[in-house]
């Protein structure tokens, strides 16, 4: 793809995308794009202004006061600027998370942030992830992965992702944000959740994160006949 290589992640909220692929990323020297904090950024600036997330005419009319940019720091993390203010951490709370599933949902979100992700990809070798990468935003990658794992093994590792961020939940309202997700995501009319055609099936519900991230490691290997940064 126009001289660069891109690798499509996709799989349900809490499979371990994000985490997988910084890391599959790091290791190849690719630019690890997370889209899924992009729509959580469109998500937040709904909440924020107090429109109800499935009130479609609102979101549409929200969209062009938004300027969203990725930028990424020093140690390659990247961070979601949002009208000028670095929202990395207001995104990740977990009533912007079910905000964030249903904007997704709506056409004309998914139609405003396409170029954004088409154009990194463009530009440079890509780990993307999110729902519909593989099927939608960049059905020529090279390699298409759909990864996923059991709703309980998923609710369980968002639960420690929180702790660590200081975040307190209890688990049965993880998991039924985690299964909210699940089926908001699939049924949607504008590019469901769904595992393309030619994506390699992991699931990581028996793998713990070492793993899994050799898993993935080797599938690079083998596709694309590239080797690790030394």
């Amino acid at each position: 793809m126009n001289g660069h290589y891109a690798i499509a992640i996709d799989g349900p909220s809490g499979a371990g995308k994000s985490s997988l692929a910084r890391r599959v990323a790091a290791r190849f020297g690719f630019l690890y794009v997370d889209t899924g904090a992009i729509y959580r950024t469109v998500g937040l600036a709904a909440y924020r202004r107090g429109i109800d997330r499935r009130d479609a005419a609102a979101i549409e009319a929200l969209l062009p006061e938004l300027d969203i940019q990725m930028a990424y720091n020093a140690q390659g993390e990247q961070r979601m600027l949002l009208n000028g203010e670095d929202v990395s951490e207001a995104i990740r709370l977990p009533e912007i998370s079910i905000c964030a599933s249903d904007v997704s949902a709506l056409p004309e979100v998914r139609a405003f942030l396409l170029e954004m992700q088409r154009k990194m990809a463009r530009e440079h070798d890509v780990i993307m992830d999110g729902r519909d990468i593989g099927t939608v935003v960049l059905p020529q990658a090279e390699l298409k992965i759909f990864l996923t794992a059991s709703a309980e093994a998923r609710a369980e590792r968002r639960m420690k992702e929180l702790a660590a961020k200081g975040v307190k939940t209890d688990f049965e309202a993880v998991l039924r944000d985690i299964r909210y997700r699940d089926e908001q995501d699939s049924a949607r009319a504008a590019a469901p959740l769904r595992q393309a055609e030619d994506a390699v099936l992991v699931d990581t519900t028996a793998l713990d994160f070492a793993q899994s991230e050799e898993r993935l490691c080797a599938l690079v290997r083998e596709k694309l006949g590239v080797e690790e940064k030394a």
